[in-house]
């Protein structure tokens, strides 16, 4: 009976997804809204276990995010991206701490902080879809992705810090420092290490199935690799994630096919489930200790706690950046807080503790609060400020159209160096047209049985211009490449261009 109930589970989480693009709605929060007036009707079978967020969903859900990351754009919003990932998370913690301490007595400082860890990371799963989808400016887009890539490591540090401190291990500021400094430190090597290994890899199968299935299981060996030594597995990753997805190129064309369609429909699936899962958790953390007023109380004030706290910072340091962004771009990132499923399988590993269930109440209705507060205001807001990426579609436009005629040139050259001592007399009459066009296709069957030869045993035209197609094609990908690597073109760019060339070749090989 559980399997059938997974099954309407999915299916109904599913259908409301389906719905909201139909619409153009938000589907994240759709989702949760969905799941939270159905959560009286469900059994607590579909209690959100953490073990399953933090090592089934967390992981593949994490990688494709970096994957699909620039990272040259990432290196250029470095300081930024440090500030919300790591200072903006600590600042949060220690906000919300103190407040729930004091607001609350009886909650202990370190329970406080633990909750302040569990909320600190916002998810911009929803964020980042909005705003693709109505234009936010690129580098807006690239620090909530940076952001969402990274905090998750500093939050979960924390967490295991204030946790520690909760039941009974104790809480010393060296040690916190040193283990913090050591998550982070040992969760890159290991990241670093199994990137170069992985890259070695897959650079050589040569195999879309082959390639797409170890890239399956790519983002779960790399968290675990560095779970195992109690390192930052989301850092670990993240970085192999952004490795294996700047060398794209390197792979076959296949894979690159294939594995845009994979992580796609994994994300959707995997985002789908746990936002429904999101909202079905209401049955399963109320608190039975407090009034209904009090808990509305406490949860109106953690929640104004949380999006003040991003605020506050957002504009402090905003405000000294060298290069200062317009306001309308700080207002923007200040909102777009909403936290998500990492939080939700925190607030799960401490719910059975004595008086911890306060903490995951104040989770999930921060958590609800701001995907449907911030969320659902979000476009509106884009809209309000008038913020477009328009100008810098249009400079996209032009540096692929001159990307395109580089590439060209570099195509015809290498079609030049393939075929040495062809025949000048490109003209052809029509009746030479037709009758090569006939012998194509009259020596159709001939190369899917011979490989690409005549009954004689020769090349056939088909098979010629495929061989000289792909040698230009192979020419094309290196420009397009070079200039991405001299930043004349962007990542967005080169994966348009590359899949346009990918189809190409897909093309010839059938």
């Amino acid at each position: 009976m559980t399997g059938l109930r997974l099954l309407l589970l999915a299916g109904g989480a599913l259908a409301v997804a389906g719905l909201a693009r139909r619409k153009g709605w938000p589907a994240p929060l759709l989702l949760v809204l969905a799941g939270l007036l159905a959560s009286p009707l469900v059994p607590t079978e579909f209690k959100l276990q953490p073990e399953l967020v933090l090592l089934v969903f967390l992981p593949p859900l994490l990688y494709s995010a970096a994957w699909d990351a620039s990272y040259l754009r990432l290196r250029d919003v470095t300081r930024p991206v440090a500030l919300l990932s790591v200072g903006l998370v600590l600042f949060t913690m220690t906000a919300v701490g103190l407040t729930v301490h004091w607001m609350i007595p009886n909650v202990s400082m370190a329970a406080a902080f633990v909750l302040g860890a569990i909320i600190a990371p916002p998810d911009a799963v929803a964020a980042v879809a909005v705003g693709r989808r109505l234009g936010l400016p690129r580098k807006a887009l690239t620090i909530l992705v940076g952001e969402s890539l990274f905090n998750d490591a500093t939050a979960l540090t924390a967490f295991r810090v204030a946790l520690g401190a909760v039941t009974g291990t104790g809480f010393e500021l060296l040690d916190a420092t040193g283990e913090f400094l050591y998550s982070a430190a040992v969760g890159a090597a290991i990241g670093v290490g199994l990137a170069l290994v992985f890259g070695w890899v897959m650079e050589r199968l040569r195999d879309a199935l082959v390639e797409n299935t170890v890239m399956l299981l790519i983002p779960f060996a790399s968290y675990l690799a560095a779970e195992i030594v109690h390192a930052s597995g989301v850092i670990s990753v993240v970085i192999v994630g952004l490795y294996l997805g700047n060398r794209m190129h390197r792979m076959g064309f296949g894979t690159r096919l294939v594995a845009d369609g994979v992580w796609k429909l994994l994300d959707f699936f995997l985002e789908t489930i746990v936002f429904a899962l999101i909202g079905l958790q209401l049955i399963t953390v109320l608190p039975k200790d407090y009034s209904a007023g009090q808990l509305t109380l406490y949860a109106v004030v953690v929640f104004l706690v949380t999006v003040l706290a991003r605020f506050v910072w957002v504009f402090i340091f905003g405000n000294l950046q060298r290069e200062r962004p317009p306001a309308s771009h700080i207002v923007l990132v200040g909102w777009a807080g909403m936290r998500g499923v990492v939080s939700l399988a925190a607030a799960f590993v401490v719910i059975e503790m004595p008086g911890m269930s306060l903490v995951a109440f104040l989770t999930f209705t921060t958590v609800i609060g701001t995907l449907l507060v911030q969320g659902l205001t979000f476009p509106m807001l884009i809209r309000r400020l008038r913020v477009s990426s328009t100008e810098e579609e249009f400079q996209d436009t032009l540096a692929e159209a001159a990307a395109k005629q580089e590439a060209l040139a570099a195509g015809l050259a290498a079609l030049e160096r393939a075929a040495p001592g062809e025949p000048d007399e490109i003209t052809q009459d029509v009746l030479d047209q037709l009758r090569t066009k006939t012998e194509r296709r009259a020596l159709t069957a001939w190369e899917r049985l011979g490989g690409g030869t005549g009954q004689d045993g020769s090349e056939t035209p088909s098979a010629i211009y495929r061989r000289l197609r792909q040698e230009m094609l192979l020419a094309e990908r290196e420009v397009f490449v070079r200039l991405r690597d001299q930043r004349r073109i962007d990542d967005e760019v080169l994966r348009k261009v590359m899949a346009e060339l990918d189809f190409e070749e897909a093309i010839l090989e059938r």
